[in-house]
């Protein structure tokens, strides 16, 4: 009976100091977790735009090579996460019309490239993303090619087809005949292509053909490492008269996804209001790109008063959460498609900088355009929206991509990364202390937000809150120093642990906010 019982207490003492040990584990995972910031997909992104990124064969165009090149640069910017606009073979300069999509663009290298460019990141902590585009492939794709040959092959019914008048009539730029090398129209039947005739969609009623897709996104994950997507045109897998079915693929597409690899993340460009974004994230897609936030940041950044931002962002949690409870939202500024933020703020450096501070201050994963973080600028067509980052004056950096010619951003209309690096005033350096910032709270990176009473109309002001930890941020978004004052609730706020700008004065209740500062404040 003694032995027993003296067994029963060793266990029980190896057990309690088992469990001890885990916990300490634990414990010192999440500390050096905050030390690094690293809450993926909870975290900093980057887009990058190949072609435009880095050159290492003076070829003018960018590559692979060159994205490895520069992770010391984008990790000293405080960047934990990289989204990579396409990378596979296809006909086009910005490669969203795929022809093989388990290979690299040699433009851009080598797939073996790739795998150094992932395990490079890697260990610097950057995971990598990267877009993945099949909602539609080139019509130089060989499953197309093979298509257009007839119904007698099984590639056929890869894709959309009709020969109904009467659809056509109600799209007539989506459908398209298929022509031979004079240009005549073949046949009565016609293919859909909701973005062009070089880009037929591809028939998710198919089952051969969703499994050809979910083991191209397995072959990312599983043989390459990468850490998940970004889904290009989401909203048009399916006609919105079966949008269910649509919800339906992308969980299915994760379910996959997630047997292959732990903390895959995968982000969607679903262009639309947040009720049409929040079905998506239902067990399927983790977060989606917030374009109506996008636009209130840069509205309020221009207009210089609040327009109710903060407001705006707690209905939009609030209807994700009810959709969702562990949604992602994929927040940013501008991005591919649209006019850089600069240029939308009428290249004033300071209002780039107040939406800025409300990016990395919000909740949700904030999205970086590359270059956006140096103010470059641009509007469309979308090629000038793409144009070369400016690493240096008069392009001495030798990396230096020329494919096109620039028209907004150059080194003479923008200042360059070799002079922003040590200018503690640049727009770069205002990025990356944000970041810095942000990486080392709990409250910015997983928190929720709330609103306060404080009354202003050209500041915005909330507060973030995660576990112990509780901030109140101000932005001032006027080019005039506004004066806060104080609620109750807000005066218990009274240590200043972050500023954009110096001059902040605290006097009794109330604080002087200087011009276009951002600040955060802690009990």
């Amino acid at each position: 009976m003694q032995k027993k019982i003296f067994f029963l207490i060793f266990l029980t003492i190896l057990f309690l100091n088992i469990y001890s040990q885990n916990n300490e584990i634990i414990k010192k995972q999440d500390t050096n977790s905050l030390i690094k910031g690293i809450f993926y997909p909870n975290c900093v992104f980057y887009e990058i735009f190949v072609q435009s990124f880095y050159d290492t064969n003076n070829d003018g165009i960018g590559d692979i090579k060159g994205v490895v090149k520069k992770l010391d640069y984008l990790s000293n910017l405080g960047i934990q996460a990289i989204w990579l606009m396409p990378i596979n073979p296809s006909p086009s300069y910005h490669k969203y019309d795929i022809t093989d999509y388990c290979n690299i663009h040699p433009d851009y290298g080598t797939i073996n490239d790739f795998k150094t460019l992932v395990k490079e990141a890697h260990k610097r902590d950057i995971k990598i993303i990267i877009d993945l585009v099949v909602n539609h492939t080139s019509s130089n794709h060989p499953w197309f090619v093979e298509a257009s040959k007839g119904k007698g092959n099984k590639y056929h019914d890869y894709y959309v087809w009709s020969t109904d008048k009467a659809i056509f009539s109600k799209e007539p730029y989506h459908w398209h005949f298929l022509k031979d090398s004079l240009g005549n129209e073949i046949r009565d039947e016609k293919y859909y292509g909701f973005f062009w005739h070089g880009m037929p969609d591809l028939n998710y009623d198919n089952e051969e053909l969703r499994k050809e897709i979910i083991n191209i996104g397995k072959f990312w994950l599983k043989d390459i490492n990468i850490d998940g997507f970004r889904l290009d045109a989401v909203r048009f897998f399916y006609p919105e008269e079966e949008i269910k079915k649509n919800y339906r693929w992308w969980q299915q597409f994760r379910r996959e996804m997630d047997n292959v690899k732990t903390n895959f993340f995968m982000v969607g460009e679903i262009w639309g209001e947040d009720t049409v974004v929040a079905p998506f994230l239902t067990k399927g897609i983790n977060a989606g790109f917030n374009f109506d936030l996008s636009y209130a940041i840069i509205n309020a950044a221009n207009k210089q008063v609040d327009n109710g931002l903060i407001e705006k962002v707690i209905k939009i949690r609030s209807l994700y959460k009810s959709y969702e409870p562990d949604f992602i939202d994929a927040i940013f500024l501008t991005n591919h498609d649209q006019d850089r933020v600069m240029s939308e703020l009428q290249n004033n450096i300071d209002k780039a900088k107040v939406a800025a501070s409300l990016l990395l201050t919000l909740p949700g994963s904030p999205f970086i355009y590359y270059g956006e973080e140096i103010g470059m600028r641009g509007k469309k067509p979308d090629e000038l929206i793409r144009e070369p980052m400016i690493w240096d004056y008069d392009n001495k950096e030798k990396g230096q991509t020329y494919w096109e010619e620039a028209l907004y951003s150059t080194s003479r209309t923008i200042v360059p990364v070799s002079a922003q690096l040590n200018d503690s005033n640049s727009i770069f350096n205002h990025y990356k202390k944000l970041i810095g910032f942000r990486k080392k709270s709990k409250a910015l990176t997983l928190g929720d937000i709330k609103s306060t009473d404080l009354k202003n109309i050209n500041v915005i002001s909330f507060y973030r809150e995660f576990e112990n930890e509780s901030l109140l941020v101000i932005c001032n978004l006027s080019k005039k120093e506004q004066i806060i004052y104080l609620s109750e609730l807000a005066s218990k706020y009274n240590k200043l642990v972050f500023s954009t700008k110096g001059g902040v004065e605290i006097i009794d209740n109330k604080i002087v906010v200087p011009a276009y500062a951002n600040l955060i404040f802690k009990k």
